[in-house]
C-alpha cells in the first residue's frame, strides 16, 4: 500500500523516474516515512499498553534482593520489555543504587534498555526479517550481561558521585490502572513519542535517501563491506558521537545494507548510536564521575565492535 502510494507520488504526480538518482531517493523517503510512522504508531501503542504493567518501581523491586547472575539476567530482560528514554536515566539509576542493586547489574538495565526494545524488534523483523530481528534482541540481551558483569567485577563504586549513596527514596506505593486507563496511556505515549522523535526520524530517513539515491554502491562496498577489515571499529567510532535512537536509525541501516555494507557493520552502526548517545551520557555525569563514564563507554564500544565481527562472520 505505502510502496504504490509513494510509486503514484514519484511518477505520476512529480513526473520523476524511480530509476533516476533523485527519483529513487525521493521514492525511498516517502516510502519509508509512511511505513515507519504507521509501524511505530501501532506499535508504540501496543508496547506503551504492556508497559503500563511495568512501572519503574516494580521494576526495582523485582531485581533487588536476587543473586547477581539472576539479576544481571532478569535486569537485561526487563530493560527489553521495560525501554526508557534518556530522561528516566537518573532517577532510574539512583533508584536502583538506592535499592541496594549492584552497580553491575544496573548498568546491564541502562545497556540492555536503549538497545534492545519491542519497538526496534518489530521494525527489524519489518525490514529485515526474523534472523537480523533475533539475533540483534540476542547479542544485545548478551552484550548488556557481559558489560554490566565487566563493570561490576572492576568494583568502579567509587567513581558514583556520593550524594546518590545517601539518598533514601524510600517505598513508593504503585497505583494500579484500569483498562481504560491503560489505553489512555498508550495513545498518550503514541502521540509524545511521535513528538519526540519525528524529527530524528525525518533525518535519519532523509540520510538513508541520500545514501540510497546518491552514494556510489562500489564506494560502500569498497571500505565498508565484508572484506574491509577496519569497517566495524569505523563504524562504531563515528556512531558513538550521534544521538539517535533505534527508530531514528533504522533508515540509515537500511539504505547502507541495501548499498552493501555487510550487516554487523550497520547494525553495529546503529548500536553505537542507542546505547552510547551523547545526552545519556551529559545526564549520568549528574550521578556518576568521568572515570565511571570512561570505563562504561570503553567497555560497550569494545563490546559492540566484536558483536559487529561476530554478526559479520554469521550473517
Amino acid at each position: 500500500m505505502f510502496n504504490m502510494f509513494a510509486d503514484w507520488l514519484v511518477e505520476d504526480v512529480f513526473g520523476l523516474s524511480i530509476t533516476s538518482k533523485f527519483g529513487g531517493a525521493l521514492h525511498f523517503f516517502i516510502y519509508d516515512t509512511l511505513k515507519i510512522l504507521f509501524l511505530l504508531s501501532v506499535m508504540v501503542f501496543a508496547i506503551s499498553f504492556v508497559r503500563s504493567y511495568f512501572p519503574p518501581e516494580k521494576v526495582k523491586r523485582w531485581i533487588s534482593g536476587k543473586k547477581k547472575g539472576i539479576a544481571s539476567v532478569l535486569a537485561a530482560l526487563l530493560g527489553v520489555v521495560s525501554p526508557f528514554c534518556s530522561c528516566s536515566t537518573v532517577p532510574l539509576f539512583i533508584g536502583f543504587v538506592e535499592a541496594g542493586i549492584p552497580l553491575g547489574v544496573t548498568f546491564t538495565f541502562l545497556i540492555s534498555s536503549p538497545i534492545v526494545n519491542e519497538v526496534s524488534l518489530v521494525m527489524l523483523f519489518s525490514i529485515f526479517g526474523w534472523k537480523i530481528a533475533v539475533l540483534y534482541v540476542l547479542f544485545g540481551v548478551l552484550l548488556a550481561i557481559i558489560a554490566g558483569w565487566v563493570i561490576g567485577k572492576l568494583k568502579l563504586e567509587k567513581y558514583v558521585e556520593p550524594y546518590v549513596f545517601n539518598i533514601q527514596l524510600g517505598e513508593s506505593v504503585v497505583q494500579e490502572m484500569t483498562m481504560r486507563e491503560r489505553f489512555a496511556y498508550a495513545k498518550t505515549n503514541v502521540i509524545d513519542t511521535v513528538k519526540k522523535i519525528w524529527v530524528f526520524l525525518l533525518i535519519g530517513i532523509g540520510i538513508g535517501a541520500w545514501i540510497h539515491g546518491y552514494v556510489p554502491e562500489d564506494l560502500l562496498v569498497r571500505y565498508a563491506g565484508e572484506k574491509s577489515i577496519l569497517a566495524v571499529p569505523v563504524a562504531v567510532i563515528l556512531g558513538v558521537p550521534l544521538y539517535s535512537n533505534a527508530v531514528g536509525s533504522l533508515p540509515m541501516i537500511e539504505a547502507l545494507m541495501g548499498k552493501g555494507v555487510a550487516p554487523g557493520t550497520a547494525l553495529s552502526f546503529m548500536m553505537a548510536m542507542t546505547a552510547l548517545s551523547f545526552p545519556e551520557m551529559v545526564l549520568l555525569r549528574k550521578v556518576m564521575k568521568p572515570q565511571l563514564i570512561g570505563m562504561f563507554v570503553l567497555i560497550v564500544t569494545i563490546g559492540i565492535i566484536a558483536i559487529g565481527y561476530i554478526f559479520n562472520a554469521i550473517l
